[in-house]
């Protein structure tokens, strides 16, 4: 889930963002942000990755991102809500699509569903006769998405389980459904992520791909003075992925970072 500020940027802020960053910069460094800030300058300068401005990010989403009515109204009901940061990004949500199309998927999994959004994305995306696993525990969240997958009319490709993700992803095990999944979508808490990575890894068929989302955490697996929880089990499932030979990865700096893992065979 997307830890950035996100809007819908118009001229006018993208103006008033730009003008409060020249002022914010004319500030001296509080501790902690010299560092923060010489990485910025360092990536920027070096040219491996072209820093998303506020202007950029806006001709992004205006070029390039398509969502249905229900997706961007969905986008809209979370907004104003406690833990919006959480949400992924359109863009995101196109990548996923495109994953879920280009892959020819039909059954995927998610680990963390939130409102809904990323569900509605990969749902939209499926046959009519796909699946998708949704896996959370919190229905006041997911309740929030149903009348927008409903509006979308993939509700029945959605089959949404109120439970511990781990609990459901053991349980589909024992239905004798592992290697019978084209995609998982891992978006939950992080100290979970080890434990999803594997039981997701067991339920993708050979060819099938994990995505895992925020795993640049903000910028903070790069802060050597970070050791908080969060932190340090994102920097885990980073260094498990990478050392996996059952795997091919690549990370995509959308977002806060998405991981692609495809499963290999044997």
């Amino acid at each position: 889930m997307d830890r950035r500020f996100t809007t819908d940027t118009g001229s006018d802020v993208v103006s008033i963002a730009e003008r409060v960053g020249a002022k914010v910069r004319e500030l001296p460094d509080p501790p902690g942000l010299s560092w923060v800030r010489d990485q910025v300058d360092r990536r920027t300068t070096d040219g491996r990755t072209t820093r998303m401005s506020a202007a950029l990010a806006d001709y992004v989403r205006r070029t390039w991102v398509q969502e249905s009515d229900a997706a961007a109204a969905l986008r809209a009901a979370t907004r104003d809500r406690p833990g919006a940061d959480m949400q992924i990004g359109p863009d995101q949500g196109q990548l996923l699509g495109w994953l879920v199309r280009t892959l020819d998927v039909r059954r995927a999994i998610e680990v963390g569903v939130f409102t809904g959004y990323s569900a509605l994305a990969v749902a939209s995306a499926l046959p009519e006769d796909g699946l998708l696993v949704a896996c959370d525990v919190e229905p006041d969240w997911t309740s929030v998405g149903e009348p927008y997958w409903r509006q979308a009319g993939v509700d029945g490709r959605i089959d949404l389980r109120i439970a511990p993700a781990a609990e459901t992803l053991r349980s589909l095990l024992d239905d004798g459904q592992a290697g019978t999944f084209d995609l998982a979508f891992i978006d939950a808490d992080k100290t979970g992520y080890a434990t999803y990575y594997e039981l997701c890894l067991e339920l993708l068929r050979p060819g099938g791909v994990v995505a895992i989302d925020n795993v640049l955490w903000g910028g903070s697996v790069a802060d050597p003075g970070n050791t908080d929880p969060d932190t340090e089990a994102i920097r885990e499932i980073n260094r498990i992925v990478t050392a996996d030979d059952r795997v091919h990865a690549c990370l995509v700096p959308i977002g806060d970072g998405l991981t692609l893992a495809t499963k290999r065979a044997g």
